[in-house]
């Protein structure tokens, strides 16, 4: 399913199938697949046999939603994960995104930074979040390499990317290598993040929806 503007009840479902869909980009060229539990990011308890439903099929992937503790990211990871994707972590406990990092090393965690009006948000984007430059700095004080960014206002709207926040956070954390999201709507999307210095891209209803296809989007560099 994706969400419009991060708005539970603006869902649109494309497929009752998530593994089968996952092997479907991995068959178009895709070597790693983002995943995120909804229902666990909102609640805080990720269902984690869907988890171990992806590591069966050895279908390689990035998983986050719920992911709140270092158990639950030691446990993605036993499950198969390539990385885990942490964000009420990063906002509000960022010792433990610290404990995290030491666990797993830095290359497999990602710190999620969803930003609606200049703060970053936790809880499956519904609390208000703290400033963004506070929640930065807790992140490369944990050690984190990797920051997913978010604009949620754009997210699912396809209307294209927030690229002054992926900028922003290069100003504010220059060590942090930037994963873009939201907005995307168009190859010209793709490129526009890459020049902001963005180092990958997440792309979902507009493949859904048919703008680009994946090996396009490959092929947009």
């Amino acid at each position: 399913v994706r969400l419009l503007r991060g708005a539970y009840d603006a869902v649109t479902v494309y497929h009752d199938d998530p593994v089968g869909q996952a092997r479907r980009w991995i068959d178009q060229g895709a070597d790693l697949v983002h995943v995120v539990d909804l229902a666990g990011a909102r609640s805080g308890t990720p269902d984690t046999a869907l988890w171990e439903a992806f590591g069966a099929a050895g279908i390689p992937f990035q998983v986050g939603g719920g992911v709140r503790s270092v158990d639950l990211a030691v446990a993605a990871m036993q499950a198969g994960a390539a990385r885990v994707v942490m964000g009420s972590a990063a906002v509000w406990h960022p010792a433990i995104l610290g404990e995290v990092v030491e666990r797993l090393g830095a290359e497999r965690v990602v710190a999620a930074v969803d930003v609606r009006d200049g703060r970053a948000t936790g809880a499956g984007w519904t609390d208000q979040g703290r400033p963004l430059d506070a929640v930065l700095g807790d992140v490369v004080a944990a050690g984190v390499r990797w920051t997913l960014a978010t604009g949620i206002s754009r997210d699912g709207t396809m209307a294209g990317p927030d690229l002054d926040l992926v900028r922003e956070i290069q100003r504010v954390a220059p060590g942090l290598a930037v994963m873009g999201s939201g907005g995307v709507g168009s190859l010209t999307d793709l490129q526009a993040l890459a020049a902001a210095g963005a180092e990958a891209v997440i792309v979902g209803r507009a493949l859904y929806d048919g703008r680009f296809t994946f090996t396009e989007a490959l092929n947009a560099g």
